[in-house]
């Protein structure tokens, strides 16, 4: 038995009954990530020694105590932008990179009562900010299916620790599709829950009104558990909205005969490459033949979602980082002439390049005179485009489209073209725009690289997200087995 090879539910029911050890489970986990993250380089930290203990903890429980435990003895990976009390976050930037928080995230927390085991902190773009984690300051993460390719961003450090099967679970951010952007790239699953639906208390903030933590999995079903564990009310956070997601076998029955899926043609136009086409298109085919119903839908404002989405999300990173000037916490520049001279050169030397693009082009769009022409436009066109989703859902109960417009690219391959960079998020950021839930599954391969589809749903509709993502997931296994 192995917990590479069954959903997590599965796993934690064993550890629960005593058929394998808590630690047996995280041992398994520690030393694949020792074999293996050495190439890889998903992980920032890992922490054995409290894992092995916290582990050694779980076993001794009575029985009584492990039935309230969902999660009992599964080892987890936290994206280090989530805080951990005790463990370095970093955000994978040098201003933060001996910074120690005193507590945890909620979502933390929750995993904990849930009796899962943090094994370690993973890798990321720094503070999030990017589309393949290459933007790490620690150095980037690289693909197990291909290590010449980037695993997608900027939750790449996550993604990658599942789909080399170094932990079954992990938690990831999604800002402008941070999730499933590298989880179609890695071959596993992802899921941004509606904004609202999980607690940013503990996230460190990148774009507030954009952030979302959610699940990281190689199964559909252990999705829609972790999220039951993650959705958990928090009065500590002023966006959360306290309706926590139940999770249902009916869900995973694989039946999708009534469902009406959108087909918007502007997801499907020019730009998007025949190695993620055709899987698509054929998963459509599948997915018609078991019940489901296609409808041709139209998103008119879509193509303003990356200008809007890099207008928003710039002006809240703006506004965001400000806190780190090396006075409260976190790196500070040695020997400085002044006050604003540490401001200054503790940014200059704290921040990497990109976070310094997104930093100076948000300043301009909130500067005066600017204010009304950008972001203030842009603010406006994005309601328009909450208002597209909301009218294709009266035909529809959820939206089809691609996650990325190419497979995964090689590492190096677009770091000195920034816009390029940013039109790989194309398909994802609206999602995060109108404050609805999207979902990657994997439903094909280019080359070896992973190819996913992505359903979004209205919002609080996660469930109907499982049913078509495992829908999806059983039909892709069948069409490689036959």
């Amino acid at each position: 038995m192995t917990f590479l090879t069954e959903p997590a539910a599965g796993t934690a029911a064993q550890c629960r009954r005593g058929t394998v050890t808590a630690r047996e489970l995280v041992k398994r986990a520690l030393d694949r990530i020792a074999a293996q993250d050495g190439a890889l380089h998903a992980f920032i930290s890992t922490q054995p020694e409290a894992a092995l203990y916290r582990a050694e903890y779980l076993d001794k429980l009575p029985l009584a105590a492990r039935e309230s435990m969902p999660l009992f003895g599964i080892p987890v990976a936290v994206k280090d932008n989530i805080v951990t009390a005790g463990v370095a976050t970093t955000c994978a930037s040098k201003i933060l990179e001996n910074f120690v928080p005193p507590y945890d995230a909620t979502v933390v927390e929750a995993l904990v009562a849930a009796g899962a085991v943090i094994v370690g902190k993973t890798n990321l773009d720094e503070f999030a900010m990017g589309s393949s984690t290459e933007n790490s300051y620690f150095g980037a993460t690289r693909n197990p299916n291909n290590p010449d390719h980037i695993p997608g961003g900027s939750s790449g450090g996550s993604a990658a620790a599942v789909a080399a099967g170094m932990v079954p679970l992990a938690l990831g951010s999604d800002t402008g599709g941070s999730i499933r952007q590298p989880c179609c790239h890695c071959g596993c699953v992802g899921l941004k829950p509606t904004y609202g639906r999980v607690s940013r208390y503990g996230l460190v903030a990148f774009a507030s009104s954009l952030d979302q933590i959610g699940p990281i999995a190689s199964d559909v079903r252990d999705i829609g558990l972790l999220l039951s564990v993650l959705s958990v009310p928090d009065k500590r956070d002023s966006t959360c909205a306290g309706k926590q997601f139940t999770d249902s076998d009916d869900l995973y029955a694989g039946a999708v005969n009534g469902l009406a899926v959108g087909v918007p043609k502007e997801y499907f136009a020019q730009g998007l490459s025949p190695e993620v086409r055709g899987p698509i298109e054929s998963l459509l085919a599948r997915l018609a033949q078991a019940g489901c119903k296609t409808v041709p839908v139209s998103l008119p404002n879509l193509g303003y979602g990356i200008a809007t989405y890099y207008i928003v999300c710039t002006a809240e990173a703006s506004s965001n980082l400000a806190r780190y000037d090396g006075v409260k916490y976190g790196y500070r520049s040695a020997n400085p002439k002044s006050l604003i001279d540490m401001y200054r050169t503790t940014r200059r030397e704290g921040f990497g390049a990109e976070v310094k693009r997104r930093i100076m082009l948000g300043t301009y769009v909130l500067s005066s005179g600017y204010y009304d022409a950008y972001y203030l436009k842009a603010a406006r066109v994005r309601t328009l485009i909450a208002r597209d989703f909301d009218n294709a859902f009266t035909q529809c109960d959820a939206v089809v489209s691609p996650v990325a417009p190419a497979p995964a690219f090689r590492i190096g391959e677009k770091c000195n073209d920034p816009l390029q960079m940013y039109l790989t998020d194309i398909y994802t950021v609206s999602a995060n725009l109108a404050g609805i839930p999207g979902i990657s599954v994997p439903c094909g391969k280019a080359d070896g690289i992973p190819v996913g589809v992505q359903f979004m749903a209205p919002k609080w509709r996660e469930d109907t997200l499982l049913k078509l993502g495992f829908a999806t997931q059983e039909l892709t296994k069948s069409k490689q087995l036959g």
